[in-house]
Formats: C-alpha cells, structure tokens, sequence
C-alpha cells in the first residue's frame, strides 16, 4: 500500500511504501502547540519507506537538545514529520492523503488534556505515557 501526503500549500509531497504503525493522539501541552490543536495525530513509519517527492528544499526543521524533532513547510507551516536525529521516524496524521488505514490507538498524556478539551467515550486513555505493552 502507498500512502501518500502533503502540506496545506501543496509544495512539499512525501510518499511511504509501507504501512503506517503506532497511530496515537497526545494531548499534553508541547504536543498542543506543536499542533496548534487540543492534540497530536502521530503515527510511526519506517524510514526506508519514506520518500520526500517534492518541496523538501522548503522544510524546516526544529529539534530539541536529544534529537527528536519535527519538519514543517516553511510557506505554510504545516507539521509533516517528526524526525529523530535528522531521521523520519513518524508522519502527522492530519497531512495524510486518502485513507491511510490505521486507527488511533491510544490517547497519551490526557492528564494534562486541555480544560476545555472532551475526551471520546470508549478510547483508550493513558494519564501520561502507554506501558511498553499497550
């Protein structure tokens, strides 16, 4: 299965060939901001299967003192990836072309949701992060 996606402007494109794994929604503050939503909509990927098709000349990236980072269109703004040591580890969610097949699995950090943020009714929640396990 191909899975591809884009930035709100349409000039940077990626493709997977592959799966996408983990598919999770974190509601702590960083993530909020991150998203400029109540949550993040995250799944992980394969980095061999991971291909920029255009725009990656127009990506930015912000990174935090132990690597982990996220790339963004710098014409619109668009959060595409999370990067972990200049590699793509995981895609957003919400830049996803089609129907990428996956469900969200799990809510992480609801405990520090947003006030005015309502939790769905029968997903799975973790106050902060999952077991290994879950």
């Amino acid at each position: 299965m191909k899975i591809s996606g884009e930035c709100f402007c349409g000039q940077v494109s990626y493709s997977i060939n592959g799966p996408l794994q983990d598919a999770r929604s974190c509601h702590c503050s960083r993530c909020r901001k991150a998203f400029s939503s109540q949550a993040s909509a995250y799944a992980l990927v394969d980095p061999e299967n991971f291909r920029w098709e255009t725009g990656e000349d127009l990506l930015t990236l912000f990174q935090n003192q132990h690597g982990f980072g996220l790339k963004f269109c710098s014409l619109c703004g668009s959060t595409l990836c999370g990067v972990f040591q200049g590699i793509v580890h995981g895609i957003t969610l919400g830049c996803v072309n089609g129907d990428p097949d996956v469900e969200i699995g799990r809510h992480i950090y609801v405990g520090s949701k947003a006030g005015w943020e309502v939790m769905p009714q029968n997903v799975l929640q973790f106050e902060e992060a999952a077991p290994i396990d879950a």
